[in-house]
């Protein structure tokens, strides 16, 4: 039998079921333990993160009352670590060929009736151009894992396009790559592409339900799945994302593992998840989510958000389109940094919309709103939404982020950049309706930029921004 160790490189080790079976079973006996559940409170308010353990026993706790003042922590560690600034980003599909057979995927090997589909060189520039046109700076791209149709070579060769696409004043800045598992020799080549984060998520992290989730394709290895991080940190890659698709197995246990993983990371590299996402399985193609039998409902839901955040203070946490916009609403305040807007979730589609018949969604979006609704709406609603991708550029990554985000330094740059790049947006991109909006908001907020200095230099760029042409300015 394993034993569990976070500094083991084996799946099994540092992802120990017996461990999360024991942390879950401690949870029920102490999900009543007030003492307990104040303790760990009172040490999450540390903003050092908690143990999933200690996470599992929140999670457990159904006290009204103590859900409150976990949603209410959460919400002001989010502001400690983030302030108001909300990343925006866009997903492109490069190819939906896929030899796995996950049963939750519509990209499925079986699966005969989808539209298959492959973006060339010419159709990556089309799309990346309108992706530009809309305002995006920062893009997340996948594909499906098919060695002959999509092997590194051609993901390589569309990192090079859209880095190469300068359109009017739009460029996208920092390229995020969620692909299959791979070797560290492929992830060596990923970073030399100048990638952003590497982004995998585990599914599942219940071996047993994995192997029967993925029977099929080279996906159906649990422990080669899971130990991708590591190839991808021995790589040279800084900055990687976790995440479950909700619905798949117990919440519990994912929680668990899910906080394992980020505990494994830091003990073996010292740094934890650049990011962490929560999807929760959607329709799709010929994926009916009421197959699954573990779905949550929304207030749990939003409770495994803000337990998240509090146990990992300092990571970036990403939702997309799979939400309504009342459920992106709520989850905003309660810990999530990062969210998509505009989104297709087709091969393609920006340019041009998809027609139904040529359906090639991996799954459907709730959001279907524009980037410009949303970033009005993020703004209506008090945040800053920010198209900054500095740091990456900046050589701010891995510990060197770590270090600066867990101390609240980040702030120092964040905030000034999230102006000046929203300042951008609203120049070459926004409605009048929301560039009235953005100038009172970018107004206000450079008066709270702590530094005189700095509010002094980000004042005098946006300046040269609205008045000079002058883009991309960075701290």
């Amino acid at each position: 039998m394993a034993i569990y160790d976070p500094k083991s490189l084996k799946a099994e080790e540092f992802i120990n079921d017996g461990e999360i079976m024991d942390s879950l079973k401690y949870a029920d006996e102490n999900k009543d333990n007030f003492e307990l559940i104040d303790s760990i409170i009172e040490k999450a308010r540390l903003r050092k993160g908690i143990t999933h353990r200690e996470a599992s026993v929140l999670l457990a706790c159904d006290d009204e009352e103590k859900t409150k003042e976990i949603f209410a922590l959460a919400e002001q560690i989010k502001k400690d670590f983030y302030g108001d600034r909300i990343v925006m980003f866009a997903p492109l599909y490069l190819s939906n060929y896929c030899v796995n057979g996950c049963v939750y995927c519509p990209y499925h090997a079986k699966n005969k009736h989808i539209c298959r589909k492959k973006l060339t060189q010419d159709e990556v520039r089309t799309e990346v151009t309108a992706l530009q046109d809309m305002g995006h700076k920062r893009l997340a791209i996948e594909a499906g894992e098919d060695p002959v149709n999509n092997p590194i070579e051609y993901i390589l060769e569309c990192i090079d396009t859209i880095y190469s696409i300068k359109h009017k004043n739009g460029a996208i800045r920092r390229v995020n790559v969620n692909i299959a598992a791979t070797t560290v020799e492929n992830y060596k080549r990923l970073h030399d592409a100048g990638i952003g984060t590497y982004i995998l998520f585990q599914e599942t992290y219940n071996k047993k339900s994995y192997e029967v989730l993925h029977p099929t394709g080279p996906k159906h290895n649990y422990d080669y799945h899971t130990e991708a991080m590591d190839r991808a940190m021995e790589g040279g890659i800084d900055d990687v994302g976790l995440g479950v698709l909700f619905g798949l197995e117990l919440y519990r246990y994912e929680l668990a593992g899910l906080l394992m993983h980020a505990e494994h990371l830091e003990a073996v590299h010292g740094v934890g998840p650049h990011t962490i996402s929560v999807p929760r399985i959607r329709a799709a193609d010929d994926i009916d989510p009421d197959q699954f039998d573990n779905g949550i409902d929304d207030d749990t839901f939003a409770k495994i958000i803000a337990i998240i955040r509090i146990a990992v203070p300092y990571t970036g946490m990403i939702i997309s389109t799979r939400e309504s916009a009342a459920m992106r609403k709520r989850a905003l305040r309660l810990g999530i940094s990062q969210i998509s807007g505009g989104s297709r979730t087709s091969v393609g589609g920006y340019a041009e919309e998809e027609p139904e018949e040529e359906n090639s969604a991996q799954f459907d979006v709730s959001d279907r709103r524009t980037l410009d609704e949303v970033v009005r709406w993020l703004m209506e609603l008090g945040y800053i939404p920010s198209f900054c991708t500095a740091c990456y550029r900046e050589g701010r990554t891995g510990d060197r982020f770590m270090s600066l985000c867990k101390s609240g330094q980040i702030q120092n740059c964040c905030h000034p950049n999230a102006l000046m790049t929203l300042e951008e947006y609203l120049m070459d991109y926004a409605s009048p309706e929301t560039k009235e909006i953005g100038d009172r908001v970018i107004e206000e907020q450079l008066q709270n930029i702590p530094k005189e200095k700095v509010r002094q230099i980000a004042a005098d760029y946006i300046e040269q921004i609205k008045n000079n042409g002058k883009r991309d300015f960075r701290f």
